[in-house]
């Protein structure tokens, strides 16, 4: 017969049981609680880039570029992946003269955003949203720019910073052949 570690054969419910039990669940509960805490900040720190790219978007739409970039925290290593597709750029020109030529190419814009998932840890935020918006871009007449966006924000002492945006405007799905034709750069199949 195999002889069992102290305590095994206890029958449930005696104190020396309880005791064993309650300690697994005091063990237990402690790096919860810790993940409680952490999770709270970490649930501040999502609302509060949530509500700022609800307001970042919201200017940038309008051509508001000044108020914009007062929201938005761009770290040097930003990488943007742009919806009008092409290679992914790096870093960001925030001269006068860049933010005056995005404020004339935005005008007028309307938007709500949608946010369908967040991911968070102490040094990274990432934000799956739709942006859903109605704007004059480039000198087009208003209409539906929607946009499927990933942000990833990284924490920079006791604020974040955006250090990566995808957008694409495949908010409405296509069709295989729709994609293959996009995946060609236009090119028609011959």
């Amino acid at each position: 017969m195999t002889k069992r570690p102290p305590g095994l054969n206890k029958s449930p419910g005696s104190p020396e049981t309880m005791s064993r039990r309650s300690m697994m669940t005091a063990t237990a509960a402690l790096p919860l609680s810790v993940q409680l805490s952490a999770d709270a900040a970490g649930n501040d720190a999502i609302a509060s880039l949530i509500e700022r790219a609800r307001e970042k978007n919201a200017a940038f739409m309008r051509g508001d570029m000044d108020r914009w970039f007062q929201l938005v925290r761009i770290a040097p290593d930003f990488t943007l992946m742009q919806p009008f597709g092409g290679p992914a750029s790096r870093g960001f020109d925030a001269s006068p003269k860049r933010l005056a030529d995005l404020s004339r190419y935005f005008r007028e814009g309307e938007t709500e955003l949608e946010v369908l998932q967040t991911y968070a840890s102490n040094e990274l935020v990432v934000l799956v949203m739709v942006e859903h918006q109605r704007a004059e871009v480039g000198g087009l007449a208003a209409q539906d720019w929607s946009l499927r966006v990933t942000e990833v924000y990284r924490k920079d002492g006791t604020d974040w910073q955006l250090v990566h945006r995808h957008a694409d405007p495949l908010v409405r799905s296509i069709t295989l052949q729709q994609a293959a034709i996009l995946a060609r750069g236009w090119r028609e199949e011959k």
